[in-house]
């Protein structure tokens, strides 16, 4: 339960807001107020909390850099939600506390990301910041009752669904820690945000929770020696995830080498297909698309053009949006069945067939790109002001050439990245 990314939309990222930085301002707040307890009264359970320490260090040290995981560090999470919610050891009650469980966590987690931080790779701010405040949840909701006795009458299943209550609990709280900030930092809207981070947690979140939980029913019976036996199945599902991730991003490396024909044939401007793709994937976020959903749309605007491939006579600059109709559903054809031919999901190839149909028989996504696709090509070679024009062409346009929404969420993209929509009245 640690970062998750939004998309790499590196020309259209807009400027951070300051309220992005609450999330961190409050977990260093609450690490110096854990510390601090720790320091008045003392560690308790030393080689518990060294065990536990151990294995969250262990999880940030084989995380993985420089993918979209949306959960880095699998193992270190489920260790430290397993501190946080353990109850007895071996059959005996523990006491160390909401405090000690954050301090002990944040130790391991920036002792485990050394290697990492000296490379260049190490875990972002905001990573250690949610990692804090959701161990502190589950402690703060857990161990207080736990260490009055609350819970020594629930036994077997009871027990089990208490934990596994709590750390359903803790992942909504996790989720909501990851949107709040990114709707403060990027400006998009917060509930398909969050709706996206909900549905992240069917994969490798859910499978930290079981871990989690598993993790602290079994030491409460076998003891400490449980925990390298049931560290395996997560470090196993993490080797699974990193090659499948691997996958993913060689799959949209092929997509993109593709989508470079058009360009290196000299039917359309170098970069034209990978900014509409950004530009398209910050339009399609702004009007609250989901990670599926912006997938399709970042492939199709990528091979929007392929279908000039199959033009004898090259469209002057690759720029499709001034031609008739007619020739524009011709060449989307053609594309989409380039597409098809390529293996790429058959929802791309929809997409790229109907970019040039009449807007209110479009799939969101082919208005998007359409509309987007209009915008580049507009301000192209336009200078200074190009941008204000392109936009009120697109407003001005005929209600089946361009979805007002698609056009006002393109506004909204450029005005956070101080482009051409600034200048725009209202």
């Amino acid at each position: 339960m640690t970062a998750s990314p939004y998309g790499a939309l590196s020309p259209y990222r807009p400027q951070p807001a300051a309220g992005h930085l609450l999330v961190p301002a409050c977990a260093g707040l609450l690490a110096l107020a854990a510390l601090a307890s720790v320091l008045w009264s003392g560690p308790v359970e030393r080689p518990v909390a060294l065990a536990f320490g151990a294995l969250v260090a262990l999880g940030e040290l084989t995380r993985w850099t420089g993918t979209g995981a949306r959960e880095a560090a699998p193992l270190g999470a489920a260790g430290a939600m397993a501190y946080a919610l353990l109850g007895d050891v071996a059959g005996r009650p523990t006491q160390h506390g909401v405090g000690q469980t954050v301090t002990v966590v944040l130790a391991a987690s920036l002792l485990g990301s050394v290697p990492h931080i000296a490379r260049g790779g190490g875990p972002v701010l905001d990573h250690l910041a949610r990692r804090v405040l959701t161990v502190a949840f589950a402690a703060v909701c857990f161990q207080p009752l736990s260490n009055q006795g609350a819970f020594r009458d629930w036994s077997g299943p009871a027990h089990a669904l208490l934990l596994i209550a709590l750390l359903a609990l803790t992942a909504l709280c996790d989720a909501l820690l990851a949107a709040v900030p990114a709707h403060a930092r990027t400006g998009w809207p917060l509930g398909p945000l969050l709706r996206e981070e909900l549905r992240g947690m069917v994969g490798i979140t859910s499978a930290v929770c079981a871990t989690g939980a598993v993790m602290a029913l079994a030491v409460a019976v076998a003891g400490l020696w449980a925990l390298p036996v049931f560290c395996v199945p997560l470090l196993l599902t993490q080797l699974s995830y990193r090659r499948y991730a691997a996958v993913r991003a060689t799959y949209r490396q092929t997509i993109a080498c593709l989508a470079r024909a058009t360009e290196i044939a000299g039917y359309t401007p170098v970069g034209h297909a990978r900014r509409v793709a950004e530009l398209s994937r910050a339009v399609g976020r702004d009007l609250g698309l989901s990670g599926a959903e912006l997938t399709v749309l970042e492939y199709a605007a990528l091979m929007h053009d392929i279908g000039q491939l199959s033009l004898v006579d090259p469209v002057p600059a690759g720029a499709t949006a001034c031609l008739p109709a007619a020739d524009q559903r011709r060449i989307a054809l053609l594309g989409g069945a380039v597409v098809r031919r390529t293996g790429v999901d058959a929802a791309v190839a929809v997409v790229v067939e109907r970019q040039a149909d009449p807007c209110r028989e479009q799939p969101v996504a082919a208005r998007i790109v359409r509309a987007v696709n209009a915008y580049e090509e507009k301000t192209r070679d336009a200078g200074p002001g190009g941008g204000l024009t392109a936009l009120e062409e697109l407003r001005l346009a005929v209600a089946d050439d361009y979805a007002p929404d698609v056009v006002e969420a393109l506004a909204r993209v450029l005005s956070r990245q101080g482009g051409a929509a600034r200048e725009c009245p209202g």
